[in-house]
């Protein structure tokens, strides 16, 4: 474990104390204590100081230690032994805990950490230059299934991308940090399986138990052989159009209706092509990129998708035509989404007026 020392004296505060509702609370945490157990409130306090300031003061430690009658150095110990409290001035918007376990390490918590070298500042426990943010790694943070993710304040962000994380760094430091939903960023909820439920997920019928049942006849039923094959009558014969349709996988496959690009020559669905020249124009990532998720049916992940193709703005949304909006449905597997939801109307009116103007045509602020 590596040294913790308190910051040095000039970025030391002369005086601590905590405000009106914070005293309140640290009455009553104390009196949640038997008599002579009051110092086991040391924590808590602490924690509370820390949320008032934003890291642990010499002053803090000090007032905490007088409020609890306890010897400096006690309170000394338990500040310096836990990584939870930070002893030097952090972010006053956010400051970023990288989770840097295996599990994390594994699914890209290196790449989380070059945004923040890049977007905060190049080592850890630095201000960036407005002393907004700041960042640092720590040990597993209990998400692991969900990696890589990182902490900001109480709060976990999941199933990471660097996009995504470039984002959250972005609306914490325009101070539009509440606007970021916690948890995955992903479609999946909580820890369940990415898209949804996969088991269990058909009505269940009470099975009754009865016993010694009496034994059932079985019913005399001609059961042809299961690949037996079904005869053809005469008007199939002379009429095909007539013929019952194959059931079969194979024939089954061969039915299937594609078109546009989503038909190959021999008649087979296939994914939208990168090269296709249906496919929207990109722009390199303008300095403030467009909140591409106040359109309604684009999340963090459709977000991230999108930037990845160059789409960073509403007004590339708005001029997307019906070939372009088609290639983007087949890229994202949506079936006729953007249409439905009106992507295209919804960009034109963000792009016109913001947020003011959304609400004006439809009503409702963006999501």
């Amino acid at each position: 474990m590596s040294v913790r020392r308190l910051a040095e004296d000039n970025v030391q505060p002369a005086a601590f104390a905590f405000n009106e509702e914070n005293a309140a609370w640290a009455e009553a945490t104390i009196r949640k204590y038997p008599e002579g157990r009051q110092q086991s409130a040391v924590i808590p306090l602490l924690m509370r100081a820390q949320e008032q300031d934003g890291w642990v003061t010499r002053a803090a430690i000090e007032f905490v230690a007088e409020k609890l009658a306890m010897p400096y150095i006690r309170v000394l110990e338990v500040a310096t032994f836990y990584t939870q409290f930070q002893l030097k001035p952090v972010g006053t918007r956010a400051h970023v805990q990288v989770c840097g376990t295996t599990p994390c390490m594994l699914r890209g918590a290196e790449d989380l950490i070059a945004v923040c070298k890049k977007k905060i500042a190049p080592e850890p426990f630095t201000l960036n230059a407005e002393g907004t943010l700041s960042w640092e790694e720590v040990e597993c943070q209990g998400a692991c299934v969900n990696a890589p993710m990182v902490m900001i304040f109480k709060d976990s962000y999941e199933d990471l991308t660097p996009i995504h994380l470039e984002h959250i760094i972005d609306r914490f430091d325009a101070g539009k940090g509440r606007d970021v939903t916690p948890g995955p960023q992903i479609d999946r909820i909580y820890s369940a399986p990415v898209g949804g439920p996969v088991a269990l997920t058909s009505e269940i019928k009470p099975v009754r138990f009865v016993a010694n049942p009496p034994a059932a006849a079985e019913p005399a039923v001609d059961v042809p052989p299961a690949n037996a094959a079904k005869p053809v009558t005469a008007a199939e014969e002379t009429n095909p159009a007539l013929k019952t349709p194959a059931t079969d996988k194979k024939a089954a496959a061969e039915n299937v209706e594609v078109s546009g690009e989503n038909a190959d020559k021999a008649g087979a669905p296939v994914a939208a092509t990168l090269d296709s020249p249906d496919r929207p124009a990109g722009i390199d990532r303008p300095a403030t990129p467009d909140d591409l998720k106040m359109i309604s049916g684009v999340g963090p992940k459709i977000e991230g998708t999108l930037h990845e193709l160059g789409i960073y703005t509403f007004a590339q949304v708005a001029s997307w035509k019906k070939n372009e909006r088609d290639w983007v449905d087949s890229y994202l597997k949506f079936k006729g989404r953007i249409d439905r939801d009106d992507w295209v109307k919804q960009a034109e009116v963000l792009a016109r007026g913001g947020e003011a103007e959304y609400i004006k045509v439809f009503g409702k602020k963006p999501r």
